[in-house]
C-alpha cells in the first residue's frame, strides 16, 4: 500500500540525492522547488481523497460484491430533517448508517434515539465538525472522537466502531488519533455533493450515474433538498432491483464493539 510514510521517505531520499549531486554538478535550484511542489501536491491529493488510503485505511465500497446491494450513509445529523429521512427509509424498507456530530447529538438526543430504535446504525463524525479539524493535532482529535463516542454510547451501550472524518479529509494527526481510539474509517465511492448544492436534479443524476453493486452513498440528513433527492433515489433503486443494506452487511464489519 502506498502511504504518506512511503512517499515521504522516497522524497527525502531523492532530495538528499539531488543535494549530493548538486555538490558536483550544476543542478538548477528550480528543479529542487519542482520536486518539493510535487511532494506537496501528492500529499494534498492523498489527504483530500479518502479512498486513497494515504494516511489511514478507509472502507469505501465492497468491490467484491456482485449482487445489487448498496449502502446509504448520512452525515452531519441528527437534525430535524433526520425525521423525514427516517420516514422515507421506513417506507422503502431500507437501512442506513448515520454519522453523527457530537454537538448535534446534544441538541437532538431524542432524534438519535429514534434513529437507533428504528434499526439504523450510527457512527462518529467528530464533535465539532470544525472547518479547522484537519489542522488539529492528534490529542485534540482524539479528545473529539472520545467525547462523541461517550455521547453515542449512552444510546448504544456499546463501543462505537465506525468513524468518518469531517469533509472526508485525512491527515497524519487523524491517523495517530485512530491508533488510540481504534475506530475503523468508513468512506464512500458515491458522493452526492448535496452539502454544496441544492440543485436536486444535479445531485440525483450524479449519484444515479455512479450506482453499482457494493457501493456506499454519501448523503446528508440536514436539508430539505436532500430529503427530496432521497425519495427519488430510493425509487430509482427500487425500479432497478437494488437492495439497500447496512454497512455491516455490505462490508462485513461490526458497527459496535461489546
Amino acid at each position: 500500500m502506498i502511504t504518506h510514510k512511503n512517499i515521504s521517505l522516497f522524497f527525502i531520499f531523492f532530495l538528499l540525492l539531488l543535494f549530493l549531486l548538486n555538490l558536483y554538478t550544476a543542478i538548477n535550484l528550480w528543479f529542487f522547488f519542482a520536486v518539493i511542489f510535487i511532494w506537496i501536491g501528492i500529499n494534498a491529493f492523498g489527504s483530500a481523497r479518502i479512498s486513497s488510503n494515504y494516511h489511514v485505511k478507509a472502507f469505501c465500497s465492497n468491490p467484491l460484491e456482485i449482487e445489487k446491494k448498496i449502502a446509504l450513509t448520512f452525515d452531519d445529523g441528527p437534525s430535524v430533517y433526520t425525521l423525514e429521512v427516517l420516514e422515507l427509509l421506513k417506507k422503502y424498507n431500507a437501512k442506513a448508517t448515520f454519522f453523527c456530530i457530537g454537538k448535534n447529538i446534544e441538541t437532538h438526543p431524542e432524534i438519535l434515539q429514534k434513529v437507533i430504535s428504528e434499526g439504523h446504525l450510527i457512527g462518529n463524525h467528530s464533535y465539532s465538525h470544525s472547518k479547522f479539524f484537519d489542522f488539529y493535532n492528534a490529542k485534540r482529535i482524539t479528545d473529539e472522537l472520545q467525547k462523541t463516542d461517550q455521547l453515542l454510547e449512552k444510546f448504544t451501550s456499546k463501543k462505537i466502531n465506525f468513524f468518518r472524518p469531517p469533509y472526508g479529509v485525512t491527515t497524519p494527526s487523524i491517523g495517530r488519533a485512530l491508533k488510540v481510539t481504534g475506530h475503523k474509517v468508513i468512506g464512500w465511492n458515491i458522493r452526492s455533493l448535496d452539502g454544496g448544492t441544492k440543485n436536486q436534479e444535479l445531485i440525483l443524476n450524479r449519484i444515479k450515474k455512479h450506482v453499482s453493486p457494493g457501493g456506499i452513498v454519501l448523503l446528508h440528513d440536514t436539508g430539505k433538498h436532500s430529503v427530496l433527492v432521497l425519495e427519488q433515489f430510493l425509487q430509482f433503486l427500487q425500479q432497478n432491483k437494488y437492495q439497500v443494506v447496512s454497512i455491516e452487511e455490505l462490508l462485513n464489519l461490526k458497527a459496535y464493539k461489546d
